[in-house]
């Protein structure tokens, strides 16, 4: 494929989904959300797309109470649809989640209350689960074993690089204090493992909406929940869970940098667009052409001709 732009193609691709919050029967979360529903429609979304993962990363409340039944059927639906993309699967703790179940329900174990991490290799690209959750809370937090061991993966660099995924994102919470009781606490010493190594990003979850931030200069990107958001915008709430604007986060990573895109779970209307069939002639194009096809405001592109018939050649 023909490079079209100043970077080249990045070395690998992320979905990152985090919230599911599933309950055993497919019961409906707060007796309203269908998150199997919500689920499936972003797995659909992307499945039918031209991206082509080689990891679907969850970061966390995977399970909204711990339910056995629960992560068998949320394995049951993502595993295939792993499968027929070619790529791995990384689950991650969140505090919803039981240790115990979360083990014989995602990986056959049998499981304890010590901390869930996990390294992963994907082609090159590190990704390290990272479980902040404390048993019986909802805050996080990461032990000193945690920390040096963390620290001990870090020591040795990956070909292309790492991303830490976690559920507690060591970030502020600015437009939803309320979250503040329950964040990662101590996030300094996090900060300081993570900081001069080949750590390129940091994916989260638990807020139930998106946000971006840096920890020791290192992005962080928080995935909005598939289940339900917040409302950031409600007005004397401490918390408001809306049925609206769910979605997954994209990542790609190049040598020197990764890229988050926010993808909406929904069936848009599409009011404009460009066919893929026009890529050949495209390509076919000197960059001196495209420019002039596709920036140039007064280009036949530009003034709505039909592309097809007249892009020059």
């Amino acid at each position: 494929m023909t490079q079209l732009g100043q970077h080249p193609a990045p070395s690998h691709a992320v979905a990152h989904i985090s919230d599911t919050h599933f309950l055993a029967g497919n019961r409906r979360l707060y007796d309203a959300v269908d998150t199997q529903a919500n689920l499936e429609r972003a797995l659909h979304q992307l499945e039918r797309s031209d991206i082509r993962p080689q990891a679907l990363v969850f970061t966390g409340d995977l399970a909204d109470q711990g339910e056995p039944e629960a992560y068998a059927r949320l394995r049951a639906i993502v595993e295939p649809v792993a499968a027929r993309m070619g790529a791995q699967v990384v689950w991650v703790m969140g505090n919803h989640d039981e240790r115990q179940r979360y083990a014989q329900g995602l990986f056959d174990e049998e499981g304890s209350d010590e901390p869930h991490d996990r390294v992963y290799d994907v082609d090159g690209l590190r990704i390290v689960s990272l479980d902040t959750t404390v048993v019986g809370y909802h805050h996080g937090e990461l032990t000193d074993a945690q920390l040096d061991w963390l620290a001990d993966v870090l020591a040795t660099p990956a070909p292309h690089g790492t991303l830490v995924a976690m559920h507690h994102p060591p970030i502020p919470t600015p437009l939803l204090w309320a979250m503040d009781m329950l964040e990662l606490e101590q996030q300094d010493r996090f900060a300081r493992v993570v900081a001069g190594t080949d750590v390129s990003g940091v994916l989260a979850g638990h807020l139930h909406y998106s946000t971006h931030s840096l920890v020791a200069g290192i992005p962080v990107s928080v995935a909005a929940a598939t289940c339900y958001t917040l409302d950031l915008s409600a007005h004397e709430r401490l918390l408001s869970g809306v049925d609206s604007g769910q979605s997954m986060n994209i990542v790609h990573a190049y040598p020197d940098r990764i890229v988050h895109s926010l993808v909406p779970i929904a069936e848009p209307v599409e009011v404009s667009g460009f066919s893929t069939e026009h890529r050949a002639a495209i390509e076919a194009m000197t960059p001196e052409q495209r420019l002039e096809m596709f920036s140039s405001k007064t280009s036949p592109f530009n003034l709505g001709a039909d592309t097809a018939t007249e892009t020059p050649q």
